[in-house]
């Protein structure tokens, strides 16, 4: 037999010494919440019985109170199911003319879209340095040229759900229980293996730190290394998401122009060469380069001479076309400057909201500190079931086969822009990741395309949204992770005809 679903008790308070009947002032509270839309046509209401025991009164003055509510239309009962707030209300006038009669002052009701009153509603100035999401109609979609988005209907899902059901079914009082602000040790312990040997990270799982995904391993590096007004290098073009949550900690961000090469480290030493730290992916983002050996060695030396810090985010490496995947600059780092950020929501799939910290031993107490002051310790059961994941070969195999599906639909997306807009985009360097860059002719309005765009469901980032101060050139930046060779094709003819429109 079908339950209905228990009811959520509605505040209402009462004074059992007070002038007032109990009956009125149950009545008053109900027509009160309906009224003030605290409480929603259809919600279920408890019954006499339960709101009785609640308020701990007896059950006649509910009985009345109810009665009297179903009379004026603002409940109604369902045979078999229970008592429901009325989905057709009376109306306001008929509410404020109640209340009237009652000597009481209307009740208006509230709406959740009007804007605030005036008067001082002071917030902090450094939140105003994130962009609300819907002034970029580019990020309003899923589909052709998402950036950011996985082949997430390629997870082997048959042995992820084993596994989830395996830890969800058997978990032990340690897995429900409070934990390390460290994270799950067979997790960490799995991800440090993982990374000694695929990405040539030095490390112990004692340094490992889980984290919900790369943006908040930003947000806790911010609060434990940069005090407000510190200087940090950041790229320029570069990611906007780490800019925010630097600038969010106080950070003055200081834009380092890319080359060929990477981070122009010279320039940086020019601007900023007391800075505390640079934020440095380890494939550039948006243009996608990868930083040469000789330029790692330099922001190296510059960090140990000066003591800064380096957050090398390494949010999909592991995807390379060309050659095998490059060594973590981490992995040269003698002096224990390298703050290592790495997420599975590029390999795995955004929901997963599973990250990581390899993190210098000296620091490892500080950052504990601090994450426990955030959330306290990050969620346990998907760390169990990806330290399984890891160790079974199920991670491996499936890297194996995204490396190649990712190639095979970006040398879609290459060949389709060269036999359709060849004259138009000029695709820059894509032997990584799963976006690449392309630049426009000078003097198109990118943001004015992708928003075009946008309209006709392609999800174009333009470049020059990634630019901290003005753009050198606009141009466009397409991901190609979730989207099938054919549907790429047909995303770059509808491109075609954004542009000559």
């Amino acid at each position: 037999m079908k339950r209905s679903p228990s009811a959520v008790l509605a505040v209402i308070a009462v004074e059992r010494t007070g002038a007032t009947p109990l009956y009125r002032q149950i009545y008053d509270g109900y027509r009160d919440a309906i009224v003030e839309r605290r409480l929603r046509a259809g919600e279920r209401l408890p019954s006499t019985r339960q709101l009785a025991a609640e308020l701990r009164i007896s059950r006649m003055p509910v009985l009345i109170a109810f009665e009297q509510l179903l009379a004026e239309g603002y409940f109604e009962s369902r045979v078999g199911a229970g008592t429901f707030v009325a989905a057709s209300l009376p109306g306001e006038r008929l509410a404020r003319a109640a209340q009237a009669a009652a000597g009481r002052p209307a009740v208006r009701p509230l709406r959740s879209a009007r804007a605030p009153r005036p008067g001082a509603r002071p917030v902090a100035g450094r939140s105003e340095a994130v962009v609300p999401p819907e002034s970029e109609p580019w990020l309003g979609g899923w589909g052709a040229f998402r950036v950011s988005q996985p082949a997430v209907d390629r997870l082997p899902m048959r042995a992820w759900s084993r596994l989830v059901s395996r830890h969800a079914r058997g978990a032990k009082a340690s897995l429900l229980s409070y934990g390390s602000p460290m994270g799950h040790e067979p997790f960490r312990k799995a991800v440090a293996a993982y990374l000694r040997t695929a990405r040539a990270v030095r490390c112990e799982s004692e340094q490992i730190m889980a984290v919900s995904g790369s943006q908040q391993a930003l947000d806790l590096a911010a609060r434990v290394l940069l005090d407000p007004g510190c200087e940090v290098w950041v790229e320029e073009p570069g990611y906007a998401g780490a800019r925010a949550a630097l600038s969010m900690a106080g950070a003055r961000l200081v834009p380092v122009p890319v080359d060929g090469q990477g981070l122009d480290v010279a320039a940086g030493i020019a601007r900023a060469p007391r800075a505390r730290a640079a934020y440095t992916p380890s494939h550039q983002y948006p243009l996608g380069m990868t930083m040469s050996a000789a330029r790692r060695l330099q922001l190296l030396e510059w960090a140990r001479e000066s003591g800064a810090w380096i957050l090398e985010d390494d949010y999909d490496s592991e995807y390379r076309y060309e050659s095998l995947p490059v060594a973590a600059l981490q992995g040269l780092d003698r002096d224990a400057r390298v703050i290592y950020i790495g997420t599975f929501s590029k390999v795995l799939f955004p929901a997963l909201r599973l990250g990581y910290l390899a993190l210098p031993a000296d620091l490892v107490a500080r950052f504990a500190a601090v994450r426990e002051t955030t959330d306290n310790f990050p969620a346990t059961l998907y760390q169990a079931v990806l330290a399984d994941f890891i160790a079974e070969g199920h991670f491996a195999r499936h890297l194996r086969k995204m490396r190649q599906l990712y190639r095979e639909r970006r040398d879609a997306l290459v060949e389709a822009i060269a036999a359709e807009l060849g004259g138009e985009l000029r695709v820059r360097d894509g032997q990584a990741g799963m976006h690449l860059a392309a630049t426009l002719r000078r003097g198109v309005d990118d943001r004015w395309l992708a928003a075009q765009a946008a309209r006709r469901g392609l999800w174009i980032m333009p470049l020059s949204s990634c630019y901290l101060g003005p753009a050198v050139e606009p141009g466009l930046v397409l991901g190609y992770g979730g989207t099938g060779a054919g549907e790429l094709r047909e995303g770059v003819r509808r491109l075609r005809e954004v542009l000559e429109a």
